[in-house]
């Protein structure tokens, strides 16, 4: 996978993150609500996430407001509510070629940084 930043540009956390990233010009960012993720895209997330729950926000203001947080969720739903409303997509997502990085835990974030700050 190429060099991609998956975030919502009206996210201040998401903000906050890419400008703590160092030379962000080497990554596309790629704003999910104004252009979605595709199937193509998450399922390669997934191969490097290891799942699509790792994926899958349950911050998401639709979790709850869906129910899903009553319902017992699989692989198959957490793939087609990302694909369907962009806000359950933990944001952001870092990918560096074989590397991948999700959400905005400081431990993750301070990963992303010194992963980008090794590109050349």
């Amino acid at each position: 996978m190429p060099r991609i930043i998956y975030h919502l540009g009206t996210c201040t956390t998401c903000q906050r993150i890419l400008k703590e990233i160092p030379d962000p010009g080497k990554f596309t960012l790629r704003e999910i609500k104004s252009e979605p993720v595709t199937a193509k895209e998450l399922d390669a997330m997934k191969k490097l996430a290891g799942s699509y729950e790792a994926l899958f926000s349950r911050v998401a203001l639709k979790y709850r407001a869906l129910g899903l947080n009553t319902m017992p969720l699989g692989e198959k739903d957490y793939r087609r509510y990302i694909l369907q409303e962009y806000t359950f997509l933990k944001r952001p997502v870092m990918v560096q070629d074989d590397r991948i990085f999700i959400g905005n835990a400081p431990k993750v974030v301070k990963a992303m940084v010194e992963a980008a700050r090794s590109l050349r």
